[in-house]
């Protein structure tokens, strides 16, 4: 399986990104989808995730109300809409297959940086 981030960047607070997955070498449409971060110095943790059919988003309270999770089984994509960005949301950002909240594949990727200044 290959998974690709893209779409980070340094942004200011307050302020919004989009991150996008593509994803190949597998059936896209057979999995739940879902974010996870690492954020420096700390363990990856979990951010959001979608159902196969772009049902039944679930957000970790972190996040909740300010991240939108989203597919396109069409285009085998996941993104990841960040709107008022906080300093604590600075992390190395992941996609993945999920099922329990857990990633998986043991392949990650490279991820994409979001810094978000304050």
């Amino acid at each position: 399986v290959q998974l690709q981030a893209s779409g980070g960047g340094l942004v200011q607070a307050g302020g919004s990104l989009r991150l996008s997955c593509t994803s190949s070498g597998h059936t896209f449409t057979s999995y739940n989808m879902a974010w996870f971060r690492q954020p420096p110095g700390k363990e990856r943790e979990f951010v959001a995730r979608i159902g196969r059919n772009g049902v039944a988003p679930y957000y970790a309270d972190s996040v909740k109300g300010r991240f939108t999770i989203s597919r396109s089984n069409l285009q085998n994509t996941l993104y990841l809409q960040m709107n008022s960005l906080k300093p604590e949301d600075t992390a190395v950002y992941y996609c993945n297959a999920e099922a329990g909240l857990v990633a998986v594949y043991d392949y990650w990727g490279q991820g994409t940086q979001v810094t978000v200044s304050s």
